[in-house]
This record gives C-alpha cells, sequence and structure tokens, in this order.
C-alpha cells in the first residue's frame, strides 16, 4: 500500500475510533441509569413492606399489586445495567452482573409463587366483602322490623304525633290509612336495602376480579421476562 493510499484511511480510522469512544461513553451512561434505577426500585419495595403486616389478605393483596406495578422500572434498570454485555466493563463489575442474573432467575421464580397467592386471597376477599355487606344489611333490615313491629302495634294517634314530631306533613285521611302509609314506607326500605347490598356485593366482586387479573397476569408476564433475562446473561455467569 502506498503513501498515499494508506494516508486515505487515516480519516476513516479516527472517524471508527471516535465512534467506539462515543459509544462507551453512551453505554457508560446507560448503565449508571440503569443501577440508579435499581436502587430507586429496591427503596420503593422497601417502602412497600413497611409496616409489615403479614396473614392479612388486604394487606398481602395491596402490596401484590403494588410490587407488580411498579416492576417496569426495575425491569428496564436491569435491561440497561446488562447492555453491551461484557464491552468495557471495570473488573470489580463482573461479580455484580453474574448476581443480577441469578437475582433475575430467584424473582421470577418469586413471582410465580406469588401467583397462587394472589388468587387465594382474592377468594378470601370475595368472600370476607360478601360477609360484610351481608352483616350490614341484615343489621339495617333487622331494625327496620323492630320499627315496622313498633308501628303494627303503635295507635293510629300515636304515629301521628310520632311523625309531626319529626316534621312531616301529614296526607292521609284518617289515622288507620296513615298506619298502612308508613307501614308501606318501611317495606319498601327492607327491599331497597337488600337491592343495594346486591349491588354494593356485585360491584365489589367485579372490582376485586378486575385487580386480580390485571395484577396475577402481570405477575405471570413479570415472571416470564425475569426468566429471559436470566437466561440470556449467560454470558454474564460464564465469565
Amino acid at each position: 500500500m502506498t503513501k498515499s493510499n494508506s494516508d486515505k484511511f487515516i480519516p476513516v480510522v479516527q472517524e471508527l475510533q471516535e465512534f467506539a469512544f462515543s459509544q462507551v461513553g453512551s453505554m457508560a451512561i446507560l448503565r449508571v441509569l440503569g443501577y440508579g434505577l435499581l436502587l430507586l426500585a429496591l427503596f420503593d419495595v422497601v417502602a412497600t413492606f413497611i409496616p409489615p403486616n403479614f396473614m392479612n389478605p388486604v394487606w398481602e393483596f395491596q402490596t401484590f399489586g403494588a410490587i407488580v406495578e411498579r416492576i417496569p422500572v426495575t425491569l428496564i434498570g436491569l435491561v440497561l445495567v446488562f447492555y453491551g454485555e461484557l464491552h468495557a466493563r471495570a473488573k470489580l463489575e463482573f461479580l455484580t452482573l453474574r448476581l443480577l442474573s441469578w437475582i433475575s432467575l430467584l424473582l421470577a421464580i418469586v413471582f410465580i409463587l406469588l401467583i397462587p397467592v394472589g388468587v387465594s386471597n382474592t377468594i378470601r376477599l370475595s368472600k370476607q366483602s360478601y360477609t360484610q355487606i351481608n352483616n350490614l344489611s341484615q343489621q339495617q333490615i333487622s331494625q327496620a322490623e323492630q320499627v315496622e313491629q313498633r308501628l303494627s302495634q303503635a295507635k293510629p294517634e300515636q304515629i301521628e304525633s310520632f311523625l309531626k314530631s319529626q316534621g312531616r306533613s301529614l296526607d292521609a285521611n284518617n289515622p288507620q290509612e296513615l298506619k298502612e302509609k308508613v307501614l308501606s314506607e318501611v317495606s319498601q326500605a327492607k327491599e331497597k336495602i337488600k337491592l343495594q347490598a346486591k349491588a354494593n356485593q356485585s360491584s365489589q366482586r367485579l372490582n376485586l376480579l378486575k385487580s386480580s387479573v390485571k395484577w396475577n397476569l402481570g405477575a405471570f408476564v413479570t415472571a416470564a421476562l425475569f426468566f429471559i433475562i436470566w437466561k440470556t446473561t449467560n454470558w454474564a455467569r460464564s465469565r
């Protein structure tokens, strides 16, 4: 190769070197960002578990959902940390990469195991919500029945006096008609309580089911992604 030909390749080599240096700088920034995101995710998870209240299905279910919804930050952080594989790594960084690779597998297993827990808590909360709403409606119906019983035994004049003390208008033609009207209102109130209880139970069940499906499917997808990260980072473990 003549001198003139070699001179032509000098600018090309310089451009390639500048490109390589710029790539190294970009990877360093992305990796630092990745480590930062992992630390922030760790702080968030620790805060989610404080104060702990294990064996409480409400706390367990809400904590499970909070972790699943915050996991994208962890996944992005891992991808950024592993970006570039072994290129331009510090010697002390290889141990960290190996550890993060194995942690990815551990997290995949953890999220798979969390799915049965999420389903179990969904069933427990559904039964608990049904029981609470049912007990409340039964108390209200019982109170209405007590009022109905007292009204049935009360004289029309006593009912009229009671309604006047409550500031209600009297639009009945006679005391007996007034008594029957009030008893009818109490009976309608009992039916409304039953219908409202059924509506509340249906609404609570639907909201619980939506959250459960969302978070359990999210846990499954999260486990799959962590497993893929572990699988594709064999280079970090075999170093």
